[in-house]
């Protein structure tokens, strides 16, 4: 249910920050540009757009923050200059009272702080719009991080969800862009990214899952160091996991200081991204600086920490195969072999002249080409394919954008680790690696290995049902015969409806005649 008072804030705010002129300027309607020329008689708006709304969303609060940094994700849909403002919004939000926090654990976990931790530290340690962190000691004298979701959210994002429902139906209806951009059904993905937020047990299964997949006995103990989540002591508002302890990513200069290698950090950043997405095809979507540290302990001295798991992306085996291919089809320069997976994976219409999505894909990639191999961004790429693909109808398929999102971020912090960071010579080399893997025999083996489990159940029955098969009475005679039948059965009732017809617009015919007469 809407909120009027809140309405009425969303509007001065707007008014405010001008976005006003910046909805009339995308409407080409005859209303729109007279409000628009009125509007304008007043002084031009002196920030740019971009930073105006960033403004306004901050403003507004910390679900319009939330709903300002997942839009800036669909870099598909908003223009350019509007996403990268956007990507700097960041969670300014003051605490919420710690006695609050202590009775949303005890009502969750079902006993007092005190009696549950050996240590409960009252101050939190984070706080964001969602929830907030507090440092703890459990009796065993292992050190735990608690999350807490903030009181009242529930409540709060339906409403604010209600307006811009409201508002995005607006836009659909007005804007001439209304229908591509898809309003409602961006309002609809940032609710599901919202409500899954809101599910802390969604978040420590994520948590479990990354860490199971990075364990210490497993083939990659050493790339990534992902917490331990404390079963006993989560619910769906409360989420306690293993304290990390480390250095912000962005702080160079400490890392340097620890003896940390920084160009060897930034190229297993590379490879951890990789990882994620080609072997497991389950990734951290979040992967900004706040959210990823580098240990400082003498054990495990610049190895990386993954935090914050409420946002994860998940590719199937069709997702991974499709990148692969297009990928190496970029570093090859293979434009129609790009266009070509284009129309083999039914994103684009099959009446998509290949010829023609060969030639856009050359114009977005040969620029980049021509420059220095460390100066070309694989995230700008990507992008540039996206904004071009409009024209051709391609329908952009929800995980690869929140993938192509979370590539900028690694490639971002690559490059901020080390500006000379080539990442494509960095990943060409896997990419080739697990191709071979898949297609070669290798890749056969493991697939043959993968299905056997499956065989071993069917396998004993195949002499049965071969003998069954063959052993059957051939009846395709008899069906062929009974389908004769009913076809002239058909037609003979056929034949007998148009004479009936016939007949009956006769009769009408001379009845009409008679009363006429």
């Amino acid at each position: 249910m809407m909120s009027v008072p809140r309405l009425v804030r969303i509007i001065v705010v707007a008014l405010r920050y001008r976005l006003d002129e910046l909805v009339l300027s995308g409407i080409d309607h005859p209303l729109a540009v007279r409000l628009l020329w009125l509007v304008r008689l007043g002084s031009r708006p002196k920030m740019p757009r971009g930073l105006r709304l960033r403004l306004a969303l901050e403003s507004l609060g910390p679900i319009f923050v939330k709903f300002g940094q997942v839009l800036s994700t669909r870099r598909d849909l908003i223009p350019p200059d509007i996403a990268d403002e956007l990507t700097l919004l960041q969670d300014r939000v003051a605490p919420f009272p710690s006695d609050q926090a202590a009775a949303i654990i005890e009502a969750a976990l079902g006993a007092p702080t005190s009696k549950l931790f050996a240590q409960f530290a009252q101050d939190p340690v984070a706080s964001a719009s969602i929830a907030q962190v507090h440092f703890a000691v459990l009796h065993d004298g292992r050190h735990v991080a608690v999350k807490v979701l903030r009181p009242g959210m529930l409540e709060v994002i339906d409403k604010d969800l209600s307006l811009m429902r409201v508002l995005a139906g607006l836009i659909e209806r007005l804007a001439p862009d209304g229908r591509r951009l898809k309003p409602r059904e961006v309002v609809g993905e940032f609710d599901k990214h919202l409500h899954d937020e809101l599910d802390l047990l969604r978040e420590a299964s994520n948590c479990s899952q990354l860490r199971r997949n990075f364990s210490s006995d497993g083939p990659r103990p050493n790339l990534l160091w992902v917490p331990e989540v404390m079963w006993d002591y989560c619910a769906t508002n409360v989420f306690t996991m293993e304290r990390m302890y480390g250095i912000p990513v962005s702080q160079i200069d400490r890392l340097r200081e620890l003896g940390v290698d920084i160009p060897k950090l930034a190229q297993t950043g590379v490879e951890i991204f990789f990882t994620q997405v080609f072997d497991d095809g389950f990734f951290h979507a979040d992967m900004h600086p706040g959210n990823i540290y580098v240990s400082d302990r003498p054990e495990t001295l610049g190895r990386y920490i993954a935090l914050d798991f409420g946002i994860v992306g998940s590719l199937s085996e069709f997702d991974k195969n499709y990148l692969a291919q297009n990928f190496l089809a970029f570093f090859q320069r293979d434009y129609r072999r790009v266009a070509r997976l284009h129309i083999e994976s039914g994103w684009v219409p099959p009446t998509t002249r290949e010829e023609e999505l060969e030639g856009a894909v050359r114009a977005v990639c040969e620029p980049y080409f021509d420059r220095p191999l460390a100066e070309i961004s694989l995230g700008q790429v990507l992008l540039r394919l996206f904004q071009t693909s409009r024209r051709f109808n391609v329908e952009i398929q929800p995980q690869l954008v929140l993938l192509q999102k979370t590539l900028l971020n690694v490639e971002g912090l690559g490059r901020q680790l080390d500006p000379q960071l080539d990442l494509w010579k960095t990943a060409k080399p896997y990419l080739e690696r697990w191709m071979h893997e898949r297609v070669g025999l290798k890749g056969i083996k493991q697939k043959l290995l993968q299905e056997s489990t499956q065989w071993s159940q069917w396998l004993p029955e195949l002499p049965r049902l071969l003998y069954a098969m063959l052993t059957r009475p051939d009846v395709s005679t008899a069906v062929l015969s009974e389908l004769q039948r009913s076809r002239k059965a058909r037609e003979q009732g056929n034949r007998l409806l148009v004479a009936l017809t016939g007949v009956a617009a006769l009769a009408l015919g001379v009845a009409l005649w008679a009363l006429i007469r």
